[in-house]
Order: C-alpha cells, then sequence, then structure tokens
C-alpha cells in the first residue's frame, strides 16, 4: 500500500502551534477509501527517523496515522540526536511538560484524524518509552478502541509531567477499549514491581488486556536506530505482528454493538 506523507501545524490553547506528522494510505483507483486512525507517540526526542518510520509500517497495513510533535510548548518540531545532549533535552522537557498538555496535544490528534474524509471512524494509539505512557492515556479517551504500549515509563511510578504527579495509574480504571502493554523483561526503567502494579491495577480494574514481558529484551528493543545495543529486529517482528492483530480486530473489523455479558470459562483441557 502506498503512503502520502505531510504534516499539519495546529493551535494548541496554549497558543504553541504542534506539528503532527502524518501518514495516509493510498490506493490507486480508490480515492474515497477509509482507514481507522493510529495516533503514534514518540520517545523523548520527538519524531525521529525511527518513529517515522515505525508510522509507516503499520500506514502501509492500512491504517491513517498522526505522530504529534510533543514539546511544542518549549520549540519547533525538529527531532532531538541521540546523543548526551538530546537525551538531556528530552528528559528535561518530559518533566516539565504538564500533563494537561500532553492530553490536550492527544486530544486534538484523536479530533484531527476523525476529521479526515479518509477516516472510517475508529481510532487506536500507540507509542514507545515516553510514548507508550501517552498512549495509554490516549486509551481514557472513550473513541479510543485499542493501544498498543511499548515500554510505557513512568506510570508505576506517577512521575509524568510538571509536578511529576500523574494520574495514570488511578485512571486506568476509567479504559473502555482493548490495550497492550509490552516489556523486555531486562527493562531497567521499569522495575518488576513496577510492571507487577501496572498489570494488577489493570486485573483489578477489569480492563480488558494484553501484558507481555520478553525474556532477553531490554529497553528501547524496537528502535532500529542508535539503540545502544538493544535493538532485537525478530522480536519487534513478533510484537509488530501483534499490534496489528490487536488494531485489525478493534479497528478494521464490524463488530456490532458491544454486549456486557459474563462468559464462564469451563474447567476442561
Amino acid at each position: 500500500m502506498l503512503i502520502k506523507e505531510s504534516f499539519e501545524d495546529v493551535k494548541t490553547s496554549g497558543g504553541t502551534s504542534m506539528r503532527v506528522f502524518l501518514f495516509e494510505p493510498s490506493i490507486r483507483n480508490y480515492p474515497n477509501a477509509k482507514f481507522p486512525g493510529v495516533v503514534i507517540f514518540s520517545e523523548i526526542y520527538q519524531v525521529t527517523g525511527p518513529v517515522a518510520r515505525f508510522a509507516r509500517q503499520i500506514c502501509s497495513q492500512g491504517y491513517l496515522c498522526a505522530a504529534p510533535s510533543s514539546y511544542h510548548d518549549f520549540g519547533g518540531p525538529e527531532a532531538f540526536p541521540y546523543d548526551e545532549a538530546g537525551t538531556d533535552l528530552g528528559n528535561s522537557y518530559k518533566v516539565e511538560k504538564t500533563v494537561e498538555s500532553y492530553d490536550e496535544d492527544a486530544l486534538i490528534c484523536v479530533d484531527l484524524l476523525l476529521s479526515k474524509k479518509n477516516s472510517n471512524g475508529n481510532i487506536g494509539s500507540t507509542g514507545m518509552c515516553l510514548g507508550g505512557h501517552l498512549a495509554l492515556r490516549c486509551a481514557l479517551d472513550s473513541r479510543v478502541s485499542a493501544s498498543v504500549c511499548f515500554f510505557p515509563t513512568d506510570i508505576h511510578s506517577s512521575t509524568l509531567g510538571k509536578g511529576r504527579n500523574d494520574d495514570t495509574i488511578s485512571a486506568m480504571k476509567t479504559i473502555r477499549g482493548e490495550v497492550v502493554l509490552i516489556f523486555g523483561k531486562n527493562d531497567n526503567h521499569v522495575s518488576p514491581e513496577g510492571r507487577d502494579l501496572i498489570r494488577k491495577t489493570l486485573h483489578d480494574a477489569g480492563v480488558e488486556f494484553t501484558f507481555l514481558e520478553i525474556s532477553g529484551a531490554a529497553h528501547a528493543f524496537i528502535r532500529d536506530e542508535s539503540s545502544k545495543g538493544r535493538y532485537d529486529a525478530a522480536t519487534t517482528k513478533f510484537c509488530f505482528e501483534l499490534l496489528l492483530e490487536v488494531f485489525n480486530r478493534r479497528l478494521k473489523l464490524d463488530l456490532g454493538n458491544f454486549e456486557d455479558q459474563e462468559h464462564v470459562v469451563k474447567d476442561v483441557c
């Protein structure tokens, strides 16, 4: 499937302009084709090459993708380099930006995708690192039917944004869509106890979720550039297939009306 790339600069309530990079599927001779939308949140470096390639892969499977530049509060949409200076800058902005601004970015992107004439009205979210957390927060929007979150940071510690006291853990109980959280077992950004807290919170809240911990994988294992030796192409391929299964089932199929029925699982082999 061919891809059309563009961007839109959208005004925020704070007066800044947020650049949203758009990746749109294109099928020759079908100008009125409609596709599900996916908001793709980046790591602390904004929309880098790896993030754009990730977006193109999703888009080429028939998804209208929007990737926001998160740090519009402080500067332009340019990506930061994967070096010490870029890391320090991204981390400083991550905790200086307010949670309200992060949430507004998500709302803007969902609204933008739904406004497109080639939208079928279904929305998902995904992201890596900081973007994994933001993809989960995006799932708090009832319009978002599926979210796939790669090694999301700061959920377990409630330290996202200015003041470092986000409410993601307590708010997860309001999620109505399906979520997938993927961590490497060797991820030193989120402790085993932190991962246990996230999983238990989702379970106790009755959220429909998949929780995956991958043996041997570390943080940023899907980043195909400057991953500091952590990129795992085979594991990334496996995770991408899981992402497509969830998005295809929740965003492309017409499942009809939801019926809240209890299904008893029989204790048989």
